[in-house]
């Protein structure tokens, strides 16, 4: 099951132990081979809507900065509670802040 864990956006900046443990736990997902891909996310999006034949094309950002997505981790794992799971160890490194798991279907 793959399932995309998505952090909400804070204003601090990381300090270098917290980026030291984040990068231990990304290479320890890595080698388990359970995350696929990891990435960051501009908050000045491009919003795209459609509604009948006419096509809106609007520059971002759109939301408070609190709501809007910061980043993302994309894994493979064979459970919703090992996603659960490995989002729970991620905010206990991170610390306080919000973050949502959906799961991806298709190939």
């Amino acid at each position: 099951m793959r399932f995309l864990m998505m952090s909400m956006a804070d204003d601090s900046t990381p300090d270098e132990a917290l980026m030291v443990e984040m990068g231990r736990f990304v290479e320890e997902l890595s080698a388990a081979g359970v995350l696929l891909a990891t990435g960051g996310l501009d908050p000045a999006a491009i919003e795209v809507r459609s509604v009948g034949d006419e096509i809106t094309v609007t520059d971002g950002p759109f939301t408070e900065a609190k709501e809007a997505v910061g980043g993302f981790a994309l894994v493979e794992v064979g459970s919703v509670a090992e996603a659960v799971e490995l989002t729970r160890r991620f905010r206990r490194i991170v610390g306080d802040g919000k973050s949502v798991i959906q799961q991806v279907f298709g190939p």
